[in-house]
């Protein structure tokens, strides 16, 4: 999956969530994601993927997400060069080596965790194995060749996998089917917040 870098300088004040109150029920952490379109409800899945898990709480717990953006949307119409297409939207922080308290993390592959790339499964974006510290994404249907063993990546290390949406996947179709150039979406959809609830 190729990386990309978007420079965000969005200043917002007054923000509130708008997370609805009755969350799934669950034993493991639920977020919620809220962007100016709609918000999406995940399972933080801490015990199968611990690294990576703590390593995405932590940022939310930092308020490291307030104000990012969903940027970057890969549909089966906008990879004419990639033999192996993949459906996914990615959001984050952008990659910039300057953020303060963003180290990589080790690579949770999928053999390890049990978690597998299925519709609405949350992961990890990376360069190389190991290099993952905030940029995220979601499946859009089915994915196996993002898992361990997947041809996706050269590597065949496959993304660290470890939540899924229980709520919101209409919104994250949506996002999913906006106006891009190059898989950059022409307006990023913002992060206005990611919360934990509970």
């Amino acid at each position: 999956m190729a990386l990309f870098f978007l420079p965000l300088l969005l200043t917002f004040t007054g923000i509130e969530t708008f997370c609805q109150e009755e969350s799934i029920k669950s034993k493991n952490p639920i977020v919620c994601i809220s962007t100016e379109i709609g918000e999406i409800e995940i399972e933080i899945f801490e015990k199968e993927a611990p690294v990576t898990a703590t390593n995405f709480l932590e940022c939310i717990k930092k308020g490291m997400f307030r104000n990012t953006s969903f940027y970057r949307v890969v549909s089966m119409e906008n990879q004419p060069d990639n033999d192996i297409k993949i459906e996914v939207i990615q959001g984050g922080l952008g990659w910039d080596d300057s953020i303060p308290g963003l180290e990589p993390i080790i690579h949770e592959t999928t053999d390890i965790t049990g978690i597998k790339h299925l519709d609405g499964t949350l992961s990890m974006a990376r360069d190389k194995p190991g290099s993952a510290s905030s940029e995220f994404f979601i499946c859009i249907n089915d994915q196996p060749e993002l898992d361990y063993g997947g041809k996706r990546n050269p590597d065949g290390q496959g993304f660290a996998a470890f939540g899924k949406v229980v709520k919101g996947m209409d919104v994250v179709r949506k996002i999913q089917k906006l106006d891009n150039t190059g898989q950059m979406l022409d307006k990023p959809v913002i992060i206005l917040d990611i919360m934990r609830l509970e």
